[in-house]
Order: structure tokens, then C-alpha cells, then sequence
């Protein structure tokens, strides 16, 4: 138990932000989501995602799956209402088409960062967000954090 003492003290001395998920873990989400596509195929992520698997939902940061051709939603953790919609040219709460933004640079660079506004689900607000998406064959992995 003595030995135990400092590393307690030392976690609990780390600010309220160390907890908070970085640019990193998104773009280490997407890629975990990303191979393990490619080892067992897209039906089978969706149905990880869909079930709210903790591997791809953590607190404020989830990867959520769209159809790069149609756009449609085809996963989502924390809102599953939207699944199955076209809400491509839905603005936020600035009048961004984001989700058209998030299509676009998936089809031209396969990769990138997209900013807009969207509801935490930690803190219930409209706040800003980055999501960092990757594409994989025709669907596009989307894994974002709130920023401060």
C-alpha cells in the first residue's frame, strides 16, 4: 500500500483537462475502427458501434459511421435517431454544412480534420467540435473532440 501512495497523490494533482480526449485519441480511435474493418468487415463495425462498444465510445469522444456516396448515417453510439438519414446539408447551429464539408474532404484527401458545432454528450450543450475522419472503402469514420 506504501508503494501505492505517491502514484494516488500524483493522479489526483493532474489538472480536470488530463482526462479530457485529445486530437490523438480521435485519430487513434478512427484507425483502430479503420483495421478493424478491414479484419472483419463494415457490417460487422456497425453493429460494434450500434451496441455502444467502449473500444469506440469513451465519454465525449465515439466513432459514428456514414455512407460516403449517399451520406446517410449508418452508425451512430450516442444519437442512433439519426441513423438510416441523409442529414448532408443540415447546418449547425453557425449555418455550416459540416456534414458536407466532412463527405467532400473524405472523398478528395481520404483524411482530415473538420470544425463545427455539435452537441455534447457529457455536457448536453452545443459546443465546438473537431472531428477527425478517415475514410475506408465507401463509409467514413468520424472520431471528435470538444474543444475549450
Amino acid at each position: 500500500m506504501k508503494t501505492a501512495l505517491p502514484l494516488i497523490a500524483a493522479l489526483l494533482a493532474l489538472p480536470a483537462w488530463a482526462n479530457e480526449p485529445t486530437e490523438k485519441d480521435a485519430i487513434a480511435m478512427a484507425e483502430k475502427g479503420a483495421a478493424f474493418i478491414k479484419a472483419n468487415g463494415k457490417d460487422a463495425f456497425l453493429k460494434k458501434i450500434s451496441a455502444k462498444d467502449p473500444d469506440y465510445l469513451q465519454g465525449s469522444l465515439y466513432v459514428d459511421v456514414r455512407d460516403i456516396n449517399t451520406g446517410i448515417v449508418l452508425a451512430h453510439p450516442v444519437n442512433p435517431s439519426i441513423v438510416g438519414k441523409d442529414l448532408t446539408d443540415i447546418p449547425d447551429a453557425n449555418g455550416k454544412k459540416y456534414r458536407r464539408e466532412i463527405i467532400e474532404l473524405a472523398a478528395k484527401k481520404g483524411h482530415g480534420w473538420v470544425d463545427y458545432q455539435y452537441k455534447n454528450p457529457t455536457t448536453g450543450k452545443i459546443e465546438p467540435k473537431t472531428t477527425y475522419i478517415l475514410r475506408v472503402g465507401d463509409v467514413v469514420l468520424e472520431a471528435g473532440i470538444y474543444k475549450k
